[in-house]
């Protein structure tokens, strides 16, 4: 619809899982880090939190997608199931056969013999529930005594990692979890991303997908668009989509505050009014000073088979702007 107005080969902004868009800042590399090892290490229950939009299930697929030939993963999705259901699923999603879902008893005894053949030959098995925080304590009882099943020595036959919303944090401190607490190994929470990070975010996506960010975004709307979205990845994902959908639309390019801020008002979204007047296009030189200055990005990290950002120097310590000379916004735009 406006790649072709925009110098894009594809849209940046869509809100499916597409792994060539990851964008790592430091916090999600390390989510990442704990996922991976989660599922490799067999340390027992790791946790992983953050707020709606943050980029959890991104996160998850990443992990499967860089997961070895040894790691059998089933990712249940969708955990709002009755005790029957979940070993049901237990049973289709490690291969156990139709017989171990008939009952609870056939399923665990077929899951046992399952997972140690799996030991024996080095392999490892994983289950990962998303959306924890809809689970019911029943349910979770019945995850936690998943982790009971080990062999002599010590070994854990299984790996779990529980995802969700902040609200599953506060549900482990609770007295009736104070069980499943106690197994968790590794835990991990999501933030919101920085101004610099939304930056990286938008700036990233728009690359990957064949863009300049310096002919798409202004720097002023690229600050508005992470005030208003609170650094949440899918709020921002909606926003500049939709912000180019009405620049095109307009013949706007690149996009500026003003426009962000008709699209705010047309998803009800609180935006101040006082916007600056005077855009100042994301291009090298002239740049002007009534902007804010916005810190250089230091940690961006593109898919590994997409071309790194450009220019990632460390803009200088000034809060002047106009002092960067011809360096890039952000050191990537």
């Amino acid at each position: 619809m406006y790649e072709k107005f925009y110098g894009l080969r594809e849209r940046p902004f869509e809100l499916g899982t597409d792994l060539r868009y990851l964008y790592l800042p430091e916090v999600h590399r390390e989510a990442l880090s704990n996922l991976q090892y989660g599922i490799a290490s067999r340390k027992g229950v790791t946790v992983m939190t953050g707020e709606v939009g943050t980029g959890k299930t991104t996160l998850i697929r990443a992990a499967l997608a860089q997961a070895d030939s040894a790691a059998l993963c089933v990712h249940l999705t969708n955990p709002r199931l009755t005790r029957d259901e979940f070993f049901e699923y237990l049973a289709q999603g490690f291969h156990l056969g139709p017989r171990a879902g008939e009952s609870k008893v056939a399923c665990l005894a077929a899951l046992e013999e399952r997972l140690i053949a799996r030991l024996d030959r080095r392999e490892y098995s994983t289950l990962i529930v998303d959306e924890i925080q809809s689970v019911s304590d029943e349910l979770l009882e019945e995850i936690r005594l998943l982790t009971n099943m080990e062999v002599a020595g010590g070994a854990r036959l299984l790996s779990i990692i529980l995802v969700g919303q902040p609200e599953f944090g506060e549900r482990l401190n609770t007295p009736e979890l104070r069980h499943l607490k106690q197994r968790v190994a590794l835990r991990c929470e999501l933030r919101a991303l920085t101004l610099p990070e939304t930056a990286g975010f938008i700036a990233t996506r728009i690359k990957v997908a064949g863009g300049s960010a310096a002919s798409v975004f202004t720097r002023e709307a690229v600050q508005l668009i992470h005030e208003v979205s609170a650094g949440i990845p899918r709020v921002i994902s909606v926003l500049c989509d939709n912000a180019l959908v009405t620049g095109f639309a307009t013949n706007e390019r690149p996009v500026g505050s003003k426009l962000v801020q008709d699209v705010c008002r047309d998803f009800h979204i609180a935006c101040r009014e006082d916007v600056v007047e005077t855009e100042t296009p994301v291009q090298a030189g002239g740049v002007g000073t009534s902007v804010p200055y916005v810190p250089a990005l230091h940690a961006v990290r593109a898919p590994d088979h997409a071309e790194p950002p450009e220019a990632r120097e460390q803009a200088p310590a000034s809060p002047l702007f106009a002092s960067v000379g011809r360096r890039r916004l952000f050191g990537i735009f």
